[in-house]
């Protein structure tokens, strides 16, 4: 069987430090449970076994794996250059903890979450990390049901908040390509069915960036670097806020279902009406 169909791989950024080359830092592209694509501008020949350590703070403690170089991608189409690699089958020990890395970073997906929580941030490897402090929030802090899903800017944002099922919380930067996290949150606001969702906006700007999204109703402010406590205690008191009330109806689809209402309900009063009586 082919090994992608009997391992399946997701987007996921862990640093990579090489065993004898430590002072180079790498990340990976992907993962699954017999192996990895790592970008590196390293130069690797096919078949080459290499010693490697995958980690990331506050997620993964280090783990040191024997690879073997598959495939490499010298990025000449525009993607970055890398390699995708595998754990040997003469190394069980070695491909046993890359299965325990990916069924541990994948976590527990829950088909339904309780709560769903946006991210809204250009850079990949911020946004991992932002994730797994929320992860870990789900995990130390008894949030069950927490879905976490990432943008990458302010478009795809506004795109994936009209469709259902609805978001409960933002996380946004401000400093994006395409549609910046100021001009996504006066889209928030404009949009009647999302015009009171929590967001919370991290930000390097000053203060008058600050006064200009506090007139847009944002109230919670997160200045770089964020540090986990900042960001898992922002988001539990809106989560809290939330859950205190009714939960709302998807994004649109609300409206929808008004509209249908009302037409229902002018139409019962028609068939119900009488004719005047004739004099």
């Amino acid at each position: 069987m082919d090994e992608r169909r009997a391992h399946p791989r997701f987007p996921l950024i862990l640093a990579v430090q090489y065993l004898g080359a430590e002072n180079v830092l790498d990340y990976t592209e992907n993962l699954s449970a017999g192996g990895l694509f790592i970008r590196t501008e390293r130069s690797f020949d096919e078949g080459e076994r290499v010693t490697l350590v995958l980690s990331f703070p506050q997620l993964l403690e280090p783990v040191e794996l024997q690879i073997e170089v598959v495939r490499r991608r010298d990025g000449s189409d525009g993607s970055p250059a890398g390699v995708a690699v595998r754990v040997p089958d003469d190394r069980p020990e070695d491909r046993a903890r890359l299965a325990d890395v990916a069924r541990r970073v994948a976590g527990v997906r829950h088909p339904d979450p309780s709560f769903r929580i946006l991210l809204v941030e250009d850079n990949a490897l911020v946004a991992t990390m932002y994730a797994a402090a929320l992860r870990r929030l789900s995990e130390t802090e008894h949030v069950p049901g927490l879905g976490i899903e990432v943008a990458s800017d302010g478009a795809a944002a506004f795109d994936r908040l009209l469709r259902a099922p609805a978001v409960d919380v933002v996380v946004t930067d401000v400093f994006m390509p395409i549609v910046s996290g100021i001009t996504l949150v006066e889209r928030i606001r404009a949009e009647p069915t999302l015009a009171h969702l929590p967001v919370v906006v991290i930000t390097a700007g000053g203060e008058q960036e600050r006064e200009r999204l506090a007139g847009l109703g944002v109230s919670l402010f997160l200045r770089k670097p964020v540090s986990y406590q900042d960001l898992s205690g922002a988001v539990r008191s809106l989560l809290d806020g939330r859950a205190a009330r009714p939960q709302a109806a998807p994004p649109r689809e609300e409206a929808r279902r008004e509209a249908l209402t009302a037409d229902a309900e002018v139409g019962t009063d028609r068939a119900d009406a009488k004719p005047a009586s004739r004099r």
